[in-house]
C-alpha cells in the first residue's frame, strides 16, 4: 500500500513541469524574448535608412554618457521622485479614509472610474482645464483676481500635476488594501497611552504598513519614470523626458541601438530598485516574526517561572 501510495505521489509531481509550461512560454515569449532583442539591438551599429546593421558596436552606450542625456536623466529622476512623493502623501489620507469609511464600494467605484477613460482623453482634459483659454484661467479672470492669462500649461509643474493625478489610483488602492486590514484598535490603545492623533498616526499606523506603501511607490514610480505622453502634451523644453528622448530617437532619428541603449538603462534602474525594495520587504518581515518568536519565548518562560 505504501509503495502505490508513493507512486502515485511520484506521478503527481511529474506533471508539475506541464502544469507550469504554459506560463513558461507566455514568460518567455512575451517578456525575456523582446527583453532578449532589446539587449542585443543595444550592442548593433545604426541603419541608414533605420534599424540596426549586424556589426557590434559601444555607440549606442558611448552616448549615455552625453552630457545633454545626463541633463535630461536628472530631470527625469527628479521630476519621477517629486511626483510619486506627492501622489503617496495624497494616498495616504484617501486609503485611510476609505479604509474607515461605511462606503466603500462607492468610493472605490468612484477611483476606478478613470481607468474606464482613456488615457489620452484625459490628458486632453487638462489642457482645456489649465490652458490660456482653460477653466481655470478663465474663472481666475472672471473674478477679477489676474488680469492676464496664467502660464500653467508647458512648464515642469503642469507635468508634475497631471502625472500625480494619472497615477494616484495606483497609489490609493494599494493602500486601501492595506490600510484595511489593519487593527484600528491599536491606535485607540496608543491615544490611551498618551499619543495624540497625529504621532500615532506616524508611530504605529505607517510601519505596519510599510508594505502597501513600498507597493504603491513601485506602482507609481516606474511609469512615472518611463513617461512619454505626458511631458510631451503637457510639458515644455525644459520637461523633456527620458520616454522622450526612446520615442524620438526610434521614429525621428530613426536609431534604434540607442533607443534600446536607453531601454536597458531603464530596465536595469527599475529592476535593481525593485530587488531592493523586495529584499527590504524581506528583512522587515524576518524581523517581525523574531519579535514574536521572542515574545512568545518570553511568555513562556515567565508561564514556567510561575
Amino acid at each position: 500500500m505504501r509503495r502505490s501510495a508513493e507512486g502515485q505521489v511520484r506521478k503527481s509531481q511529474n506533471y508539475g513541469p506541464l502544469y507550469s509550461s504554459p506560463m513558461a512560454i507566455w514568460f518567455t515569449v512575451f517578456f525575456l524574448a523582446p527583453i532578449a532583442i532589446v539587449i542585443v539591438f543595444s550592442f548593433m551599429k545604426k541603419g541608414l535608412y533605420g534599424g540596426v546593421v549586424q556589426e557590434f558596436s559601444l555607440d549606442a552606450y558611448r552616448y549615455l554618457a552625453d552630457p545633454v542625456f545626463l541633463k535630461i536623466t536628472l530631470r527625469t529622476l527628479v521630476t519621477s521622485v517629486i511626483a510619486t512623493v506627492i501622489t503617496i502623501l495624497i494616498a495616504l489620507p484617501c486609503g485611510y479614509a476609505m479604509a474607515r469609511s461605511k462606503h466603500q464600494t462607492l468610493l472605490l467605484l468612484l477611483i476606478i472610474i478613470p481607468f474606464w477613460t482613456n488615457f489620452l482623453i484625459r490628458v486632453f482634459a487638462w489642457l482645456n482645464i489649465l490652458g490660456n483659454n482653460g477653466f481655470i484661467n478663465q474663472l481666475l479672470i472672471n473674478m477679477g483676481l489676474i488680469s492676464d492669462y496664467l502660464p500653467l500649461l508647458y512648464n515642469q509643474n503642469a507635468v508634475i500635476l497631471v502625472l500625480v493625478y494619472m497615477y494616484l489610483p495606483y497609489a490609493i488602492l494599494p493602500l486601501f488594501s492595506t490600510i484595511d486590514k489593519f487593527d484600528f484598535s491599536l491606535l485607540e490603545a496608543a491615544r490611551d497611552l498618551g499619543a495624540n492623533k497625529f504621532i500615532s498616526m506616524i508611530t504605529i499606523l505607517l510601519p505596519n504598513i510599510r508594505g502597501g506603501i513600498f507597493t504603491a511607490v513601485l506602482f507609481t514610480f516606474i511609469p512615472i519614470f518611463g513617461a512619454y505622453a505626458v511631458p510631451l502634451l503637457v510639458g515644455g523644453m525644459d520637461s523633456y523626458m527620458l520616454g522622450n528622448i526612446i520615442a524620438d530617437q526610434l521614429l525621428k532619428s530613426r536609431n534604434w541601438p540607442r533607443a534600446a541603449a536607453i531601454s536597458m538603462v531603464l530596465t536595469i534602474a527599475t529592476t535593481v530598485g525593485v530587488l531592493w525594495m523586495m529584499h527590504t520587504q524581506k528583512k522587515d518581515a524576518s524581523r517581525k516574526v523574531e519579535s514574536k518568536m521572542q515574545t512568545a519565548d518570553r511568555k513562556t518562560e515567565s508561564e514556567g517561572i510561575q
